[in-house]
């Protein structure tokens, strides 16, 4: 594929990114290319600068410097409702429910950043326990289906690359297994989407390919093909 073709497929071209918090430097330059339909993961143990790198792309950190490519757009200056309107959905770890309203309330507030968000019925279908609590007050559900609720209020938005914070986290593994089909229906349908994920056993199987990260660098980059090879490499990163 020519360099120009090859860019016609990136939804995603992070360069020399550095992050800061006030004083503190917490990322040292990463380089990464998520293309589209591409399910990547951020792997590293806590500390290592993966949710701040999703912050990073949203314009959520203090400061950044470097290049950031969405769908060809440099968002360096950009807002982070500017960025949101290019189809990028941000799932944060606290997820960022409304949590007096009920579900189906909570389904019907999100914006319309970009034409192509799911129907109701879509979502109902692709999360039959969110149709089901409908009209249950979002401080009534359970982690999993605030979990739930959470991706797919940025379904309804029209987001066609997610990135998703540890959402997996204190979840049961029954959950945790209905949210892998849901990312693979997801993928399926053509959405990018990055994953920073702790529980690698549920990443692995998942992703396109892997970015390791430790001391806000990526180290490593593996993709699917390569794992098996590279596993001992892996765990002395992750530390299992």
């Amino acid at each position: 594929m020519s360099q120009g073709a090859d860019k016609e497929y990136e939804q995603l071209r992070v360069s020399g990114l550095h992050a800061f918090y006030g004083e503190s430097h917490i990322l040292h330059g990463i380089d990464m290319v998520v293309h589209r339909g591409e399910l990547v993961t951020l792997l590293g143990r806590n500390g290592a600068g993966r949710s701040t790198t999703l912050k990073a792309i949203m314009n959520m950190v203090g400061r950044r410097t470097g290049s950031i490519m969405i769908n060809g757009n440099e968002t360096m200056t950009c807002q982070p409702h500017h960025i949101a309107r290019l189809g990028v959905g941000y799932c944060p770890e606290h997820r960022g429910i409304f949590s007096a309203l009920n579900v189906q309330e909570n389904l019907t507030l999100p914006p319309v950043v970009r034409s192509g968000g799911m129907s109701l019925e879509e979502i109902y279908s692709m999360f039959p326990n969110l149709y089901e609590r409908r009209f249950s007050q979002g401080t009534k559900l359970s982690g999993g289906e605030q979990q739930m609720l959470a991706m797919a209020r940025i379904l309804r938005t029209g987001a066609n690359m997610l990135l998703l914070d540890e959402i997996t986290e204190g979840l049961a593994p029954v959950i945790v297994e209905k949210l892998g089909e849901v990312l693979v229906k997801l993928k399926n349908k053509g959405l990018t989407i990055v994953l920073v994920e702790q529980n690698f056993h549920f990443a692995a199987p998942l992703a396109d390919r892997h970015y390791v990260m430790e001391h806000g660098q990526i180290v490593e980059e593996i993709s699917a093909d390569e794992l098996e090879a590279k596993q001992s490499v892996l765990d002395s990163y992750l530390g299992v």
